[in-house]
Formats: C-alpha cells, sequence, structure tokens
C-alpha cells in the first residue's frame, strides 16, 4: 500500500487500475480506506500527485469517517431500526433473530451478524412493500418488481420497466428518511431524470426531502451492522 508522507502525518492509499476509468479518481470509502483509481496506462506516479493535491478534501473526508465510526461503535449492543433502538440479547442454540418488543433476538456467537443481516433484508422487504402500496395508491402510480439488496453506492434505483430497488440498510435510518427515498423513486415513475419538474414532483410529496437527503448524506456510513 504506497503512502503520502510529509512532516505533518501520513495517508496510507490503495491503488486499483480500471478499463473503465477515464481519469484519475480519488475515493474515500465508508471505511475510512482511500483509494486511487488510475486508467490502464497512466503512470502510478499520478496517484500520489493525485493524493497530494487533494489532501485537504482527503482529511475531512477522513475525519468524517472517524466521527462516524465513533457513532456506530457508541451504540453497544443496540441497533437503529427506523428510528428506534432495539437491544441485542444473545441466545444460544438460537439460529434466526426475531423481535420481541424493543429487543432483538440474536443467534450467540459468530452467526449473530448474517442472522441480523438477513432479518433487516427481511423486514425491509414488509417495510418498503406496504409503504409503497400506500404510496402508489395515493399518488396513483404503479411498479413492476420490488427488489431489496445491499448496493455499494445507491440507496434506491428505478428502471425502465417500472422495477423498484432499494437498500436494507435504509431501515437502520430514520422511517422519514425511509419515505423520502421511496418517494424519490416513485416520482421516477412518473419522470425518469432529475429535471426540475421531477423535483417539483417529489417536493410535492415530500416537503423536506433536501432535509432527509443531506441526513443520509452526512450519516451514510453509520447505516450499517
Amino acid at each position: 500500500m504506497p503512502v503520502l508522507q510529509d512532516s505533518a502525518s501520513l495517508i496510507a492509499y490503495d491503488v486499483r487500475r480500471s478499463d473503465r476509468a477515464r481519469r484519475v479518481r480519488v475515493r474515500v470509502h465508508r471505511d475510512a480506506r482511500v483509494e486511487v483509481v488510475l486508467p490502464q496506462g497512466t503512470p502510478a506516479t499520478a496517484a500520489e500527485r493525485a493524493v497530494r493535491e487533494l489532501r485537504p478534501w482527503i482529511e475531512r473526508q477522513l475525519a468524517q469517517a472517524a466521527r462516524q465510526q465513533a457513532v456506530v461503535a457508541a451504540r453497544g449492543d443496540t441497533l437503529p431500526y427506523l428510528g428506534l433502538t432495539l437491544r441485542l440479547r444473545a441466545e444460544p442454540g438460537r439460529t434466526r433473530v426475531s423481535r420481541r418488543g424493543d429487543e432483538l433476538l440474536v443467534p450467540a456467537g459468530a452467526g449473530a451478524a448474517a442472522a441480523l443481516e438477513h432479518w433487516y433484508r427481511r423486514m425491509a422487504r414488509e417495510e418498503i412493500g406496504t409503504r409503497l402500496a400506500r404510496a402508489c395508491a395515493l399518488g396513483g402510480l404503479s411498479y413492476s418488481r420490488l427488489t431489496i439488496r445491499d448496493q455499494r453506492t445507491r440507496w434506491g434505483s428505478c428502471s425502465r420497466s417500472g422495477a423498484l430497488s432499494f437498500n436494507w440498510r435504509l431501515l437502520l435510518a430514520p422511517e422519514p428518511v425511509l419515505d423520502y427515498v421511496i418517494w424519490h423513486e416513485l416520482c421516477h415513475l412518473a419522470v425518469p431524470d432529475h429535471s426540475p419538474r421531477f423535483w417539483a414532483l417529489v417536493a410535492s410529496r415530500c416537503p423536506a426531502h433536501r432535509e432527509r437527503a443531506a441526513w443520509l448524506r452526512a450519516n451514510a456510513a453509520t447505516l450499517v451492522l
């Protein structure tokens, strides 16, 4: 792993070459990993130059990532669920997660993480399916298919065929944020682009969409198990 070093601090970064890249890109991932993407044929020295030029921005992103990681660490034995706080209770012999009031009963040991993700995915289909049905009835809209995924960079998507996809991690966000993403994708059924007409439609259905989108951008890295 290359390291950019000066008298103040070190910045470690990974270099990845991509056939699809057309220019040098620097990314700071949610886990505070810095990655430089180089087009094929670009000299390796371009990575160090990019990190050096973007150092102030990288340091701001790393500081934000550290704050977000602190938020996750402070949860202790709890997890968020649409604005609620659910306490984890491990039970030996259990293989699946179930909810009892404000508690999540989880398997003891190494299988807990996989079981928790399975539960959140299942609840995402129920929660989002119910909200979609209500919103479609209100807006006079219809979709062809619902998929729950774990996208790396998207919270939702709408295809030309009317298929909707949502990230299960949205259930770790407050309820109004989930509702905003649902309306955002539903509005794409009527307006497929991000034109002023689209944003006017979003605003008519979700007047606080800017605030909710800003919350999602600022807290995306905390939406992890």
